[in-house]
């Protein structure tokens, strides 16, 4: 059986990794624009989904259909007082985020989508959203600075990360820290049982040894 992860993110891919599981990886093409302005006044959590299925839909749509496949979609962002943001691309956005982040607290909801595919079919499909609290801390007008000269949070949703430079500036999180990175291991594990499939099929010789 193969195990697709239909995502760029390196995030993503280290999560799976450390976890036993070497997925294949291919990069959907959807226009997220597109998809998002399609939908009539979604919540945080149906837009994310939206995204991560239109991703796993997508990638699935691409591969050769004979062999028992998942593909796994998933999109993040995070909501600050009832805003949702994503990436901010650019600098002056990544700085206006974290003037209104510092101090307080955001919640970051990742969508997830799993498509089983077989003989040129999807066969099954189950999707669900991870919300989870962080709680950030106030990075000096220096760290501020330093960290957005690295280009780190310029691409990723809501311009920091969990497990890399922004994680200097995270005071905590209430919920699932493998959600916040990008992908929920809880959550991807209890929907891959819900298409018909244990989680331990895709863990590696390391991880069994």
């Amino acid at each position: 059986m193969r195990f697709v992860l239909a995502s760029a993110s390196p995030a993503r891919l280290a999560v799976l990794r450390a976890a036993g599981i070497e997925p294949e990886v291919v990069v959907s093409g959807v226009d997220e624009d597109a998809i998002a302005a399609s939908l009539s006044d979604p919540t945080p959590a149906e837009l994310v989904t939206a995204l991560a299925a239109a991703k796993a839909d997508e990638v699935a749509s691409r591969l050769d259909g004979a062999e028992d496949t998942v593909v796994v979609g998933c999109d993040s962002m995070l909501s600050i007082g009832g805003r949702v943001v994503g990436k901010p691309g650019t600098v002056e956005v990544a700085r206006t985020r974290w003037k209104d982040m510092a101090g307080g607290t955001g919640e970051l909801l990742t969508g997830h989508a799993v498509v089983r595919s077989g003989d040129g079919a999807v066969v099954a499909r189950a999707e669900g959203t991870r919300v989870t609290t962080v709680r950030f801390s106030t990075p000096s007008d220096t760290e501020l600075d330093a960290y957005l000269a690295t280009g780190e949070p310029l691409a990723v949703a809501g311009a920091f990360t969990l497990d890399g430079l922004g994680g200097w500036f995270v005071e905590g999180v209430d919920g699932d820290p493998s959600s916040v990175i990008g992908i929920s291991l809880p959550l991807t594990r209890q929907l891959l049982a819900e298409v018909g499939v244990g989680v331990v099929t895709f863990w590696g010789e390391r991880a069994r040894s």
